[in-house]
């Protein structure tokens, strides 16, 4: 018998699929598409959460409170923003709130620069690792904990400073400071060492031949090539200082910050001023940002 003949398909149009796969091909003809598909999502939704809660803020702090019923009156008014400015007590709790966010973040940065350098640049590799658990081990620990701990070395009364050494510095501004300062210390330490990683030791050993002194080898070299992590770590600590409360409400005394004056607005029920209020440090965090924008540095991390 003869073969059967072979049927040949080579002619015939390939075949097109369902709409999945010409989307799928499309997708794959276009990977900016592609990429934009997987992003739209959380984007939106992150976008509706983040720009939502904002304007919801804004709206609710041109809301004024009535003063028999205590309800809030939503009509819109710029009377909470007069009393921030007429005001002398939100001044000075504005301007202690920013003195002790700069002061988290020096003391932060002062730490910082040798500990990360003697981490990138001087402790042998398994050091390198053994540091590096010791400054995010910390992290790990609840943060209620740390700060009632810090407490309990403050206490003027029985404290662990005060039995030890006979002196402590109690409650109040310098407490703040030195428990936010310990707290947000791993956040400027770790962009910091990041940055040095990045640093070619063939620039330290040339400024070195060059004859250049260990001043102006940190001056020349080493802070413009950091400028950016600095910026990072700074960000960090500046804006954690800046809206932290619970830390002034263990260790604060009476001192009075933004944030713990926010919550105590909040918890009277009074929501505009304390909407009104949370507008400063937004403001003023985005004042920093832009003035951190202009040095270049956020292009560089």
């Amino acid at each position: 018998m003869p073969p059967a003949p072979v049927r040949s398909d080579a002619g015939e149009p390939p075949q097109r699929g369902g709409p999945s796969r010409r989307l799928a091909r499309t997708f794959d003809r276009h990977p900016r598409a592609q990429l934009g598909g997987l992003l739209t999502g959380p984007m939106l939704w992150l976008l509706v959460i983040y720009v939502g809660s904002l304007v919801s803020l804004l709206l609710t702090s041109l809301y004024t409170t009535d003063d028999f019923t205590g309800n809030v009156v939503k009509t819109t008014s710029t009377a909470n923003f007069q009393e921030l400015f007429r005001d002398p007590t939100f001044r000075i709790v504005t301007f202690r709130t920013l003195g002790i966010a700069l002061a988290v973040t020096v003391i932060d940065l002062a730490l910082a620069l040798p500990f990360a350098f003697f981490m990138a640049k001087v402790a042998s590799r398994r050091t390198r690792r053994l540091i590096g658990v010791a400054v995010v081990l910390p992290l790990w620990a609840s943060y209620l904990v740390k700060a009632y701990c810090w407490r309990v070395m403050f206490d003027p009364e029985g404290g662990v400073l005060r039995k030890t050494f006979g002196f402590s510095p109690g409650f109040g501004v310098k407490s703040t400071v030195i428990v936010l300062a310990y707290l947000w210390l791993p956040y400027m330490v770790l962009p910091i060492y990041a940055g040095l990683e990045k640093l070619p030791n063939s620039l330290l050993d040339a400024a070195s031949d060059l004859g250049a002194k260990t001043g102006r080898t940190f001056r020349s070299v080493v802070l413009p090539m950091l400028t950016p992590s600095i910026a990072a770590g700074a960000i960090f600590t500046f804006s954690l200082s800046l809206g932290d409360y619970i830390t002034v409400q263990i260790v604060g005394g009476k001192a009075q910050t933004l944030g713990n004056v926010i919550y105590r607005d909040f918890g009277s029920g009074n929501l505009p001023q304390a909407a009104a209020l949370a507008t400063v440090p937004v403001v003023i965090m985005v004042i920093v940002l832009l003035a951190i924008r202009r040095t270049g540095a956020l292009e560089n991390l």
